[in-house]
């Protein structure tokens, strides 16, 4: 490692130090001896629980505190890093400045999987110092206290490997357009990852300044970091980058990257609110012609969140880089943005619409984070929803800003909104706040919790108080808390000083700290008078006996309510937690009411049978009476409620008549994903048959219309062909299947020459699955693995996994599992559950996930959220009670969850739903298919 000079000076009075040390080697091997005991005795005296009914053996771990003392604060780090791109290790020195609050005698800070080799406090004593594995510990003992009010200086010289891993200090190889293995070295450390780069106290709340000096080849490597490069040492076949000093951030949002990449640049306009600064994209040479859309559309948000916070952008800089291998999709490091390749390079060669789609949104939810989560950040994990749920509501306005003609207000609705409503109705749900204190803990609430019903939940909040006062709210939070960390309840007061007519704070308690929601029950009860109940809504009735009840609001929500009648008039109140009824007074000429106007409240609503006839009468007549989200919201509603046997199937079926008169995108992906739901849950019943024939009828008109033919300047009709097609394909309607077989032949016939990006994974994935043909499969498979594209690569992998073949779909997944040439770790839970949503592949990849456990949890570890999760997604289709009994023997097996406890739980709900949800709807289905239905859902019907 070559060193500047000063460095050098640092060294040599480190390596004084070092010699001390040494005479703490035996002391450090009798404490790890004492460790290693007790370890055999924590695994005796280990409390566990034991849930007969689900299988699942739980390990309490509530008696270790994980938390760092509150002793010590860093101010400040000054952090010299050398990635060894040839070895794949990197070594490491550090000085870090300290605050000393409470007299102790004791450092203790974060340190994990990292060789410490010498530990020093300038003008202290160092008595010992020893790693604690289980909390992630580096605990340095001195010889004397140290005395409130000191400040101090410790330094550290450490090392470790980047090789094997996706967290941390990493690398990631690549190859170039000449077809080299190219390396690279980047970090990720969000949630408790830092401490695997650098010795540092891990937590949100400890705040300090950043001066980073990276050592990378000379030539074509180069370094970034958070901040602007200032200084460059040349030291022949090294270089040192000097970056200037950060402000003050928390350990999760630093970063470095070393590599050749290259880049372009454009300018952001601060437009009176700050200084204008540069925004550069990273990525590969030879896909730097990648970078443009996210350029264009990353300056246009970046301004509009400059406008919309009324905060200057605190840096002086805003970067973006494209990074082969990243376990996230994104990570939104201060100044320096990290993406997958997928996430921020557009071609309109390879890229689809949803693709250029996911991709603002991506950057828009990163973007958003520069102020809110890193200027003003969470002090502790339990309100991560801060951080993302307002990012990911802020991303759906920041590209409605940019692009408003892509309809992504409605869009919220069915990307966000409406899945978490699934997700968030069973038991294994949590609360948006909740505490959590081990790192498998933290990693596992970056979920749909934290992200979709916290962004949902705030969505509401701003319908209630209203945009432009919620807005004020959120710029002053921003400028009271900037650069320092805040809970829940901080935010709150400000939307409360903006809101005076409501008890913001007692409202959202109801929201924040109780998992689930309620269905609100309405029914008219004389002329010009509706009446409304709640309960709490699950989607298993049966989950109701098991449901806790230690809420202290009861399961009860105060709950903003928006309505509109036929007659035009509508309002909005709330419906306190606390209140068994509340009413709503109209003029005896109303005939129906609609609650929850555009969907904008986090609940269900259900209406007695004869206001769903009217509602359904009213759709048939004039579906445009209602706006295109209260569509998808009606739509949505009603077939949640009959899934969970609180409403008759027969009205969810009745209100698809009107169907036949939709040709928006946003209902009809609510409707198209609910038939794809129906064909599999139906496929062994007596009433498949006639639900195929209602289905195929259904389609035919919308998808006689949207035919096969792109337009490049429709986004909304994009969208709405690949959902209708990917349906009518599903549904195994004829001409859509020899479509997308005459297609895929003629591209495998001349692969240069391939359909439109929006037609691809149809294409490739029915394609294949109408061939029985081995060689069709090897070819495509042998062009997925010359790919370069990472998009073309994923939709290459889809059609893979789409062969009705077993033997083809093992090949693939041991494959998949063995070479990370084929399949980047990154996208290795993406291929297995492509695979496991084939009815033929769901058998193969649970029989190898059982077999190879042990390999796998070795591989990816038992922190990794994505591998927790994917439990959760190979049974997502289980639906007998042989496949129950397999799931709970596994897990009794196994025990061990680490950050997929929570998808263990939801696996075995999800199971007992499915097995009990053709046994509930099976008999009205096929009645109201075989026209024997009430008299109401026969005039429906037609």
């Amino acid at each position: 490692m070559f060193l500047s000079g000063y460095w050098f000076q640092v060294v040599l009075s480190w390596a004084v130090v070092a010699f001390a040390t040494a005479t703490v080697v035996v002391a450090v091997q009798k404490a790890q001896l004492e460790r290693d005991l007790r370890d055999v005795q924590d695994k005796i005296d280990v409390f566990e629980e034991w849930n007969g009914e689900s299988g699942i053996r739980m390990k309490r771990e509530d008696t270790i505190d994980y938390r760092l003392p509150t002793n010590l604060v860093p101010t400040h780090y000054e952090l010299y890093w050398h990635p060894d791109l040839e070895t794949g290790s990197f070594t490491g020195q550090q000085r870090i400045s300290i605050k000393v609050v409470e007299a102790t005698n004791q450092i203790i800070l974060h340190s994990y999987r990292l060789n410490i080799t010498s530990v020093y406090v300038l003008n202290r004593e160092v008595e010992k110092f020893e790693l604690e594995e289980d909390r992630q510990f580096l605990i340095i003992t001195l010889a004397a206290e140290l005395p409130v009010g000191a400040s101090i200086t410790l330094g550290i010289i450490f090392d470790g490997q980047m090789k094997d891993k996706l967290v941390g200090l990493y690398s990631s190889t690549y190859l170039n357009e000449a077809g080299t293995i190219r390396t690279m070295s980047t970090t990720k450390f969000e949630p408790t990852y830092a401490r695997q780069a650098f010795p540092c106290f891990d937590e949100p709340a400890m705040k300090a300044t950043f001066a980073i000096t990276v050592v990378h080849p000379s030539g074509s490597y180069h370094a970034v970091s958070n901040m602007q490069q200032i200084l460059s040492n040349y030291l022949g076949d090294y270089t040192e980058a000097i970056f200037e000093t950060s402000v003050s951030m928390s350990t999760y949002l630093v970063c470095i990257i070393v590599s050749d990449f290259t880049s372009q640049n454009t300018t952001v306009k601060a437009n009176g609110i700050g200084e204008d600064f540069t925004m550069h994209a990273y990525a590969t040479s030879h896909q730097i012609n990648k970078v443009e859309f996210a350029l264009e559309f990353g300056q246009a948000v970046t301004e509009y969140y400059i406008q919309y916070y009324k905060v200057p952008y605190p840096l002086t800089k805003l970067d973006m880089a494209a990074i082969p291998d990243f376990a996230s999709g994104a990570m939104e490091h201060w100044g320096l943005v990290t993406y997958r390749e997928t996430a921020l390079l557009y071609d309109p060669s390879y890229s689809s619409t949803a693709n250029k789609q996911s991709i603002a949104g991506t950057l828009a939810h990163e973007i958003a984070h520069q102020w809110f989560g890193n200027l003003v950040t969470m002090k502790w994990w339990n309100d991560l929803w801060l951080n993302e749920g307002f990012a990911r509501y802020m991303q759906y306005k920041g590209v409605n800003a940019v692009h408003p003609d892509w309809g992504m207000v409605e869009q919220f609705q069915i990307v966000a909104l409406q899945p978490v409503l699934v997700y968030d109705a069973k038991l294994s749900s949590h609360p948006i706040v909740q505490k959590v204190e081990s790192p498998d803990e933290i990693t596992a609430i970056f979920d749909t919790i934290s992200y979709e019903k916290g962004g949902s939940v705030i969505r509401m909040l701003e319908t209630l108080v209203g945009a432009e006062q919620f807005e004020q709210a959120v710029t002053n939070y921003l400028v009271k808390h900037q650069f320092n960390n805040t809970v829940t309840d901080d935010f709150l007061t400000e939307v409360q000083a903006v809101a005076p007519n409501w008890d913001i704070k007692k409202l959202m308690l109801t929201w924040t700290e109780q998992m689930g929601y309620p269905v609100l029950n309405v029914s008219k009860v004389g002329e010009g008078s509706f009446q409304i109940s709640q309960q709490r809504f699950l989607s298993n009735p049966a989950s109701y006996e098991e449901a806790p009840s230690d809420s202290p609001y009861g399961y009860k929500w105060s709950v903003p309510i928006t309505w509109f009648a036929d007659d035009g008039s509508r309002d909005s109140f709330i419906y306190g937690y606390d209140v068994d009824f509340a009413g709503i007074a109209v003029t005896s000429e109303v005939q129906w009411i609609k609650l929850n106007v555009n969907q904008t409240g986090y609940y269900r609503v259900n209406y007695d049978d004869n206001l769903w006839a009217l509602l359904i009468q009213q759709l048939t007549t004039n579906p445009a009476r209602f706006e295109i989200s209260d569509r998808a919201h009606l739509l949505d509603d009603s077939f949640a409620l009959a899934d969970a046997s609180q409403l008759s199937y027969r009205i969810p079926l009745g209100m698809t008549a009107y169907l036949a008169q939709e040709r928006d995108f946003v209902p009809w992906y609510v409707a198209s994903n609910k038939l794809r739901s129906l064909h599999r849950s139906l496929m062994f019943s007596e009433g498949y048959v006639s639900y195929l024939t209602y289905a195929r009828s259904l389609i035919a008109g919308v998808y006689g219309e949207v035919g096969w033919t792109v337009d490049a300047n429709d986004h909304l009709r994009n969208r709405l062909r690949v959902s209708i097609l990917t349906a009518a394909c599903a549904l195994g309607v004829p001409d859509c299947l020899q479509q997308a077989s005459e297609r895929f032949n003629a591209f495998l016939q001349n692969p240069s020459s391939r359909p439109s990006p929006d037609l691809r994974e149809i294409v490739y994935y029915y394609g294949m699955q109408q061939s029985t043909s081995q060689s069709s499969w090897e070819q495509l498979f042998q062009l997925f693995v010359a790919e370069t594209d990472a998009s073309e690569k994923v939709k290459l992998m889809y059609g893979l996994s789409g062969v009705r073949n077993s033997q083809y779909l093992f090949n693939f997944l041991v494959l998949a599992s063995s070479d990370e040439s084929i399949v980047r770790s990154q996208d290795y839970f993406t291929c297995v559950q492509y695979i496991a949503a084939n009815p033929v592949g769901e058998p193969v990849v649970w029989e190898f996930y059982r077999e190879q456990w042990p390999q796998l949890s070795a591989r990816f570890g038992l922190n990794d959220r994505n591998f927790g999760r994917l439990i959760a997604r190979i049974t997502a289709n289980f639906a007998s009670s042989v496949k129950l009994e397999e799931v709970q023997h596994f897990f009794s097996k196994y025990p061990e969850s680490g950050a997929g406890a929570n998808s263990r739980l939801e696996a075995v709900e999800t199971i007992k739903y499915n097995i009990e949800w053709l046994s509930r709807n099976e008999a009205d289905i096929t009645d109201w298919l075989s026209g024997t239905a009430s008299p109401m859902t026969k005039k429906n019907q037609l």
